[in-house]
């Protein structure tokens, strides 16, 4: 569905993304790790448009789309949700859902409340009244109610309390039970094995090792090497 071979990218005269291929099928969660800095969030944005410096070639469903413009990326179905989230404050959780709807969606304001009950209860709460956990839900939400075929999640679990990763977690499966492919930048390793069919790991702007979940379960020395935080 989403491939992506020697795909580079530039901060002004950083070379930030080097030779960095990786693909998503359908109805799969892929996890791109690695320490903070190793150009996680940078990948996210490339496959978006979001960073116009870039070379490589970006496929979806075969069609080469780097060129593309992000609302002509948006438009075909691949959606981002930032680590900040990005919601409007001033809007209720019904407002920041009804300006991203479209008509062909898996998931229409109904399937939305159904997946994000908290959402429901909240619904005519603004955006600045959300707790943390609120608001990455309604990221996700309103990136779903607009019919993606590929969600791409930049640290969702960051600073959440542990009961609601669990529930992020239900709703990854619940997109990845609908067909839609998820890949995943997150720090929490445990979440990513809990979802994850299989991982890549990025090092200083490179894949440095791919694995999917059984092989990467035993993978102790590209662990340590790679996402261990060490101290000098």
């Amino acid at each position: 569905m989403l491939n992506v071979t020697d795909l580079n990218a530039w901060y002004g005269k950083s070379h930030v993304l080097q030779d960095v291929s990786l693909k998503v099928d359908a109805g799969e969660v892929v996890c791109l790790l690695g320490r903070n800095g190793a150009g996680k969030t940078t990948t996210l944005k490339s496959l978006v448009g979001a960073i116009g410096a870039r070379r490589g070639d970006i496929r979806f469903d075969g069609e080469a789309i780097t060129a593309l413009r992000t609302y002509q990326i948006a438009r075909r179905g691949i959606a981002l949700v930032p680590e900040h989230r990005g919601i409007f404050g001033l809007l209720t959780v019904e407002e920041n859902l009804a300006i991203a709807a479209r008509k062909a969606t898996l998931w229409p304001l109904a399937e939305i409340y159904k997946l994000f009950p908290r959402l429901h209860e909240r619904r005519r709460n603004r955006g600045t009244a959300l707790s943390g956990g609120e608001q990455q839900m309604l990221a996700i939400a309103r990136a779903l109610i607009g019919g993606p075929r590929v969600l791409l999640l930049d640290e969702p679990t960051e600073g959440l309390a542990p009961v609601i990763v669990d529930e992020l977690a239900d709703v990854v499966r619940a997109v990845r039970g609908a067909g839609v492919a998820v890949l995943l930048v997150e720090q929490n390793l445990s979440f990513c094995e809990a979802l994850a069919d299989r991982h890549y790991i990025l090092d200083q702007g490179r894949i440095v090792y791919a694995a999917d979940r059984a092989t990467f379960a035993g993978a102790s020395r590209e662990r340590e090497r790679y996402l261990a935080v060490t101290a000098d």
